[in-house]
């Protein structure tokens, strides 16, 4: 397999064959306001350009959207991906607002477990804790698996918890894919893994690869790739944990 980090959250993935693109984050550097309630209010979204050409980015054979937050599905990507491109959402409901977009060919992830000879499986996350999940609502994660590739886990938008611990013990993954950056608001706690979590999960995980996304691209995305580092560095883990920056690809 080979994952490029576009920026964020919004990885392409060539598995098997086939090409998949995870989570469409494609807006112009500032073409959003930053997320209310919380710090930096003089940063618009996103923080960070991507260098791709977005024809390159969308030439797949299918896209998976975790959740409809706009960092992870925004006007952009619903502006400028094929109206028939085959869509994976994470439930029913989700799939319902996709195709009220004018996309025609959506699933669900709770009903397909699989894209042609690629096996996908959902998982499912907490994207924060407590009251704040009023807020954030439902997402998931996505399993993918092959007989000639690694088994990978896309954790999704959520902390290290028990459902994080369930996708891993039940799936084996050699390769794990977490967003990190500790976004919250100005009340509550983080809503994405955090320096911590994302050491408990390689932790949970001591046969993976753990490659931590989602930071510095996002107004209340708190923790950075160099704190991440210095963090790790002090752990058993540091060799197993991969920080990649924006564009970057890596091959398993």
């Amino acid at each position: 397999m080979k994952i490029q980090l576009i920026r964020n959250a919004t990885l392409v993935l060539r598995y098997a064959g086939k090409k998949f693109l995870i989570d469409p984050f494609l807006s112009d550097k500032g073409a959003m306001p930053p997320f209310p309630n919380t710090a930096n209010q003089h940063l618009s979204n996103p923080t960070v350009s991507f260098s791709s050409p977005i024809e390159e980015i969308i030439d797949v054979d299918a896209v998976i959207v975790t959740h409809l937050h706009p960092d992870h599905f925004d006007e952009k990507a619903k502006e400028v991906l094929p109206k028939d491109m085959t869509i994976f959402a994470q439930n029913k409901e989700d799939v319902e607002v996709i195709k009220g977009e004018g996309f025609q060919n959506v699933l669900s992830l709770e009903e397909v477990s699989a894209f042609e000879d690629v096996t996908l499986s959902r998982t499912d996350g907490k994207h924060g804790e407590g009251e704040i999940l009023k807020q954030t609502g439902e997402v998931c994660g996505v399993a993918f698996s092959h007989p000639d590739e690694k088994t990978l886990y896309i954790a999704g938008d959520t902390l290290f918890n028990d459902d994080v611990k369930k996708a891993i013990h039940a799936h084996q993954p050699e390769v794990i894919v977490v967003n990190a950056g500790a976004a919250q608001f100005l009340e509550g706690g983080p809503i994405t893994m955090t320096k911590e979590d994302v050491v408990k999960t390689a932790q949970e995980a001591p046969d993976a690869t753990v490659i931590a996304v989602h930071m510095e691209s996002l107004n209340h995305c708190l923790l950075t790739r160099e704190e991440l580092k210095h963090f790790i560095e002090s752990k058993d883990v540091s060799n197993r944990i991969l920080i990649p920056d924006d564009a970057e690809s890596m091959s398993f």
